[in-house]
Formats: C-alpha cells, sequence, structure tokens
C-alpha cells in the first residue's frame, strides 16, 4: 500500500532525510520509532504531500504519488493525525467528525438545499449515521454534542482520529496518538488500530502501545533507516539499542 523509495529532504545543508526506503504492505500496521530529531515528523510530511522531498518518490497502492499536493492525496484516501492534535474548537465533536465528508458534496447545489431533495436528506442520514459509527468506536459517543475547543487535549486527539477515520481511509499516519491519552484512553486506540480494516503508519514513543499494535517496525536515527523488521526482532537489535531503546 506504501512504499517510499530513496527519500532524501536537507534543510539548509542539513539531512532531515537521507536515502529512506520501506515498504507498507496493505492492511498492516506499521510503527516508524526513533529518538528526537531521527526525522519521522519529516517522512510524515512526505508521505501526505506537506513537503516535496528532493529526492525519492512516494507510492501509494502502486500510483506515484510525489508530486501531489496534500488534497489530492487526502481524496485519494491518506489521511493523517497530527503531534498537536487540530481540531475545529468552534463546532462540535459530531461536526469536526462531518467535517471529513463534506468535500463528496450532496448534489443539486444550493436549490437541494432550500428544497430538502430526498437524495440530499438520504445523503445527510448516511453522513451522520458514519459519523456515530466513529464516535462510538472512539468512545466518544457521549460527547458528540459538546465543542472541540472544551475537551481535554487527550479527549481532541481522539476526536482528530475520529475525523480521519470518517472516511474509510486507506492508508491513515498516526503522529504520536498516546500523548496526551490516559490508560483507559490509550487501551481504547490500542483496540482501535487493531480493529481496523486499513493500512496504518504510525510514531510513537510508548513502546508498549507500539509492541502491542505493529506488524512492523521502523527505525529511523538521524534521518537514516537503521532497521526493519517485526517488533520482536527490532527489540533485540543491537543497533536499535544503541540508537533508541537503550
Amino acid at each position: 500500500m506504501l512504499a517510499v523509495q530513496d527519500v532524501s529532504v536537507t534543510f539548509g545543508g542539513v539531512s532531515a532525510l537521507s536515502e529512506v526506503s520501506f515498504e507498507v504492505p496493505g492492511g498492516q500496521v506499521c510503527g516508524v520509532i526513533g529518538p528526537n530529531g531521527a526525522g519521522k515528523t519529516t517522512l510524515f510530511d512526505v508521505v501526505t504531500g506537506l513537503r516535496r522531498p528532493d529526492a525519492g518518490r512516494v507510492r501509494v497502492g502502486g500510483e506515484d504519488v510525489t508530486g501531489d499536493s496534500p488534497v489530492r492525496r487526502a481524496r485519494q484516501g491518506v489521511r493523517r493525525t497530527f503531534q498537536r492534535p487540530q481540531v475545529f474548537g468552534r463546532l462540535t465533536v459530531a461536526d469536526n467528525v462531518l467535517a471529513a465528508l463534506d468535500w463528496h458534496g450532496g448534489g443539486g447545489g444550493l436549490l437541494a438545499d432550500l428544497a430538502g431533495w430526498p437524495a440530499r436528506r438520504r445523503l445527510e442520514r448516511e453522513r451522520r449515521a458514519r459519523a456515530a459509527e466513529v464516535l462510538e468506536l472512539c468512545g466518544l459517543g457521549g460527547l458528540r454534542d459538546a465543542y472541540a475547543a472544551a475537551l481535554p487535549i487527550g479527549q481532541r486527539r481522539l476526536v482528530e482520529l475520529a475525523r480521519a477515520l470518517a472516511d474509510r481511509p486507506r492508508l491513515l499516519l498516526l503522529d504520536e496518538p498516546t500523548s496526551g491519552l490516559d490508560a483507559g484512553q490509550t487501551s481504547r486506540l490500542a483496540e482501535v488500530v487493531a480493529a481496523l480494516d486499513t493500512t496504518v503508519l504510525l510514531v510513537e514513543h510508548d513502546m508498549g502501545f507500539v509492541m502491542g499494535v505493529c506488524d512492523r517496525l521502523v527505525v529511523l536515527d538521524l534521518g537514516r533507516v537503521i532497521a526493519t523488521g517485526p517488533p520482536e526482532l527490532i527489540r533485540d537489535d543491537p543497533a536499535v539499542r544503541a540508537a533508541y531503546l537503550g
């Protein structure tokens, strides 16, 4: 589903990523780990189109998306959460999730809105049903009418996750998803990730969470891949222990 091929990114002569290559098969959960400054967030920016690599290619579902905009990639099924939750504070939790579905349109334009055409009403019911489904999945069903700005950071992070899931992504990127979550929320998140029928790439420092949910790991250090493989092998890799796990 995802292939990163010889990707390099530099900032003013400093190498953030250097010839990074790895693949994530469809349906697998892949974790990207490494010390601060290893290039993990830069990698996410490249995969989602927020940053164009200086060299290398990114393929999603076999299609080269290196030159595609973030919007085009999102509409092709690439969705992302961020280290700092990005929610619409003045909207309710339900409306935050519904916002992810608006780009599909409703057909008929303003006239359909004013006339209340049956097809438009049916589409609205379907969207609200999908929003309710992902809110329940993320443990937010009782908060659907709350304003996002009033929620603590852990719940805002789950709102962002629900919004990313609403449109059934092909590739979901989660940037430090357990940050700000309590133990119960982290357990719920692990259950959600394990139950997803999609490909997931995540960056996370909670190694218990990583080892529990990931099928494979990619380890970055100073912008280079130093190891890839299943969690049980990565955990015992001498190079990984020296660079990150200690």
